[in-house]
């Protein structure tokens, strides 16, 4: 006879407690495995060298440009000024943070490449940086990838043939091409034609960055269009009805109506095409933007350390999605009370 999960016998505090026990041993398993594993390997693990890489905090040189007399030393608001004059008369200005040291005297000679003052610099480092970059992308990508996905799929189920066919070519390009390849499209077609155009009228480049993000966000909006078509379409016939018999014209019933209801339905699979999304920019390294895989990939090759570098890479975006995904739960408790 079938057994139906909602007329089993309840289960007992010990059913979950060994079940539990038994996650905690397979992570533990896990643990150990990779312990045993990383040991038999020779390698020299180097933990304590991550962190200089997150938090630069060195000191720092200024060093003369020309050979010639010191003739100034003064402070000029939060900065001080150290002035060299060459054989020619021609002034060298040299400025170092109003807490640096000043190694030099006036009057004395300095040698190009002398030190003439230092002081301690403090700056996020290279994987602070790339991980800021990640995020930023991500964001700009995130907001345009709806703003497409929303217009794109109310177009797909327009009863225009224009607007449907459009949406339905632009989705069907998209999702039918690997990601990487519109990047290389938008960064040196799109992007090479748009910066000459620009230097021609007078005007400076677009940024490697904006291509990125307008490659993500087109890419994501066309995964997004078939969500929210889902979502629309999920929602019964009858609400549209019974909206437009109260007298709402079509674009207040779908605002007030339909779209509350759809986007409570389709956050879910928003949020894993978000995620995706900020995992898929990490292709962004191959036009030149430095995000976090890129700039991991340029420490791990001056560091020679890929292990550990590469399990705080992971770290990182894992933090960056766990944290999304928190958020997206957030907004459905929201939505449901």
């Amino acid at each position: 006879m079938t057994q139906y999960r909602g007329l089993d016998k309840p289960k007992g505090r010990s059913f979950f407690l060994f079940w539990k026990a038994m996650f905690v041993a397979a992570m533990l398993a896990l643990v150990a495995f990779f312990w045993v594993a990383s040991s038999s390997v020779e390698y020299i693990w180097r933990w304590n060298r991550v962190p200089q890489y997150f938090w630069v905090n060195e000191a720092a040189d200024v060093r003369a440009e020309a050979e010639g007399d010191v003739t100034i030393i003064d402070r000029q608001g939060n900065e001080q000024r150290v002035v060299v004059r060459d054989a020619s008369g021609e002034e060298h200005t040299h400025m170092l943070p109003g807490e640096g040291k000043v190694l030099v005297s006036s009057g004395d000679f300095a040698y190009r490449g002398d030190v003439l003052g230092r002081y301690q610099l403090n700056k996020p480092g290279i994987l602070l940086e790339g991980l800021w970059v990640t995020l930023e992308v991500s964001v700009l990508a995130i907001i345009g990838g709806i703003v497409i996905g929303v217009v794109t799929g109310l177009c797909r189920i327009s009863i225009n043939p224009m607007l449907r066919w459009g949406a339905i070519a632009y989705i069907e390009i998209i999702r039918g091409s690997p990601l990487l390849v519109q990047i290389f499209l938008w960064y040196f077609v799109v992007g090479t034609l748009i910066n000459a155009l620009l230097e021609h009228v007078g005007l400076g480049g677009i940024s490697p960055l904006w291509y990125g993000v307008m490659a993500l966000a087109l890419f994501t909006g066309a995964y997004v269009a078939e969500i929210v078509r889902a979502g629309i379409q999920s929602v019964h016939r009858g609400q549209m009805e019974a909206a437009r018999s109260l007298g709402m014209s079509y674009a207040q019933a779908m605002r007030k109506v339909i779209l509350p209801q759809a986007f409570r339905r389709i956050m879910p699979p928003l949020a894993g095409q978000f995620i995706s999304l900020i995992k898929d920019s990490s292709l962004l390294g191959v036009i030149a933007i430095r995000e976090l895989t890129k700039a991991t990939r340029e420490v791990v090759t001056t560091s020679l350390q890929p292990f550990e570098l590469w399990i705080v890479c992971a770290v990182l975006y894992l933090v960056l999605t766990f944290t999304l995904s928190l958020f997206v739960q957030y907004l459905e408790r929201r939505a449901i009370r």
